[in-house]
C-alpha cells in the first residue's frame, strides 16, 4: 500500500477511521486500542476480516498522517472504498473510539468534526451517534 497503488477494502476503511481517531492526539491509548480490537472481533461488518490486516492498515494510516496532505488522502481512500450506506457506521465506530477512554480531547473533537464533514453525516444522525457512544462509555 505505497504511493498511488494505495487502496483499501471497505473493512480496511472502517478500521482506518478508527485508527485515525485514536491517533488524532498522537497518543493511541490502550482503551482505544482495546475498543478497536473489540469492534473488529464482534461487529458483523468485520465478520470475515483478516485480523492480520490490522497492523498493515494502521501503519498505512500513521504513514499518511505524517504527510502534508495525508489526512485528505486518507479520506479519499476511505470514500473510494466505503459504500455510502456505511458512512454512518464508520462515524459510529469513530465515536466509540473517541469515547473509549471516557473523555474527549480537542484533537478528537476536531477529527470527529472532519469525519462528519468528509462522510457527509447529517447533523441529527451525528448527534444521535455521538449520544449513543457517550452512553455506552459512561462509568459508574
Amino acid at each position: 500500500m505505497n504511493g498511488s497503488s494505495q487502496s483499501l477494502t471497505a473493512q480496511d476503511a472502517l478500521l482506518a477511521i478508527m485508527v485515525v481517531v485514536s491517533a488524532s492526539d498522537e497518543n493511541m491509548k490502550t482503551s482505544e486500542l482495546v475498543a478497536i480490537e473489540r469492534i473488529v472481533n464482534h461487529l458483523p461488518a468485520f465478520a470475515d476480516f483478516d485480523t492480520d490486516r490490522i497492523a498493515r492498515v494502521s501503519r498505512t494510516v500513521l504513514d499518511l498522517l505524517e504527510e502534508a496532505e495525508g489526512l485528505d488522502a486518507l479520506f479519499g481512500l476511505v470514500r473510494d472504498a466505503l459504500p455510502p450506506r456505511l458512512y454512518e457506521t464508520a462515524y459510529a465506530m469513530a465515536c466509540d473510539i473517541a469515547a473509549a477512554d471516557g473523555r474527549l480531547e480537542q484533537d478528537e473533537l476536531r477529527i470527529l468534526r472532519e469525519v462528519r464533514y468528509e462522510l457527509d453525516i447529517d447533523q441529527l444522525a451525528a448527534a444521535a451517534l455521538e449520544r449513543g457512544a457517550r452512553a455506552r462509555h459512561l462509568t459508574l
